[in-house]
């Protein structure tokens, strides 16, 4: 059974999902339709993944083959960094709509609290992260353009249909707060890095205090980072003490445990995984509980662990200084 997570305009969105983050474009229609045959029905997605037009496939081949109803699904895409000016927040829209195959989204967030100089669409798409990588020291350009501007064009989109749910991705305690301070729609959903390294307790104290739901990204941890350098097989989740001893002792595997942790504390997860054995085995989580103290004893595995940090990896991989968290 696939929870559902109640949202403050009365949504319910689907606690577990599937992410879309760097699944390879020829295997996503087939991959979609599996997960859907299994009973996933959460699919996150982004213009920035560069492969909604292979997701669009997959759910348009689904619908079609009667494996469920658009209805029944939770579409969720983010409008990325190049397109917060107010004019090009519809238009960004518009082309992940067109390559999902979609008339509405379900929710759609602000990816990062970072605005950079646009790039048209005809021009590169998506256009990643440097303005102009042709140059002799590409770098992002920054665009100062207010969080109040990007969110109102955002509400906008609500009123007009295209859009159920508007949120936010990494953000924290402070943008959020400025952000409510102004905002017609509050936010539904904050999206941020999640895992029992990160277990990021003040933020979710304080979303629950404002009614906003929180899904994890990367929820296992370092798996995802390890083919971009951004982690160490060594940092593994899957193989610590704590975690094969519970996940021995309630005859389940280790990935398991990490997920049932992060929904049985009320959030959101969207792991990712090309494998349809692996889809399965994710899915699983919703036939048993962990203990009090093994909640508590898999959350004092924090770290404050960050992978995926713009603060560090601006730097590295695209010569600009940009920290967002500090």
């Amino acid at each position: 059974m696939n929870n559902l997570l109640n949202l403050n305009n009365g949504s319910q969105i689907p606690s577990l999902g599937l992410g879309m983050w760097k699944i390879e474009k020829p295997i996503l229609p087939e991959l979609v339709q599996e997960a859907i045959k299994i009973g996933y029905r959460h699919f996150d997605c982004a213009c920035d993944y560069g492969n909604e037009p292979q997701v669009g496939e997959g759910l348009q081949a689904a619908i079609k083959n009667e494996l469920c109803n658009r209805e029944d699904l939770w579409i969720t895409s983010k409008l990325w960094n190049t397109y917060h000016a107010a004019e090009h927040v519809g238009p960004a829209l518009q082309r992940s709509l067109n390559d999902l195959q979609l008339d509405y989204l379900d929710l759609y967030l602000i990816h990062f609290p970072i605005a950079s100089k646009f790039v048209p669409f005809e021009h590169r798409y998506p256009p990643e992260w440097f303005y102009d990588p042709e140059v002799e020291f590409p770098k992002i350009e920054i665009d100062p353009i207010p969080i109040r501007e990007t969110w109102e064009a955002m509400e906008k989109l609500v009123s007009q249909g295209l859009v159920k749910n508007i949120g936010i991705c990494n953000f924290n305690c402070s943008l959020i707060r400025d952000l409510l301070s102004y905002a017609n729609i509050r936010p539904s959903v904050l999206q941020v890095e999640l895992h029992p390294r990160l277990t990021q307790e003040k933020l979710l104290k304080y979303c629950q205090q404002e009614e906003i739901a929180v899904t994890g990204f990367s929820p296992l941890g370092a798996e995802s980072y390890y083919s971009i350098g951004m982690a160490t097989p060594e940092q593994s989740l899957l193989t610590n003490p704590s975690i094969t001893k519970i996940a021995s002792s309630h005859e389940r595997t280790p990935a398991q445990i990490v997920l049932r942790w992060g929904v049985q504390r009320g959030t959101a997860i969207v792991p990712k995984t090309s494998s349809a054995e692996r889809l399965r085995e994710n899915f699983e989580i919703f036939d048993f509980n962990l203990s009090s103290e093994e909640m508590t004893a898999i959350t004092a595995l924090n770290l404050d662990q960050r992978y995926n940090d713009p603060g560090h990896f601006c730097e590295v991989a695209f010569n600009t200084f940009f920290p967002i968290y500090e």
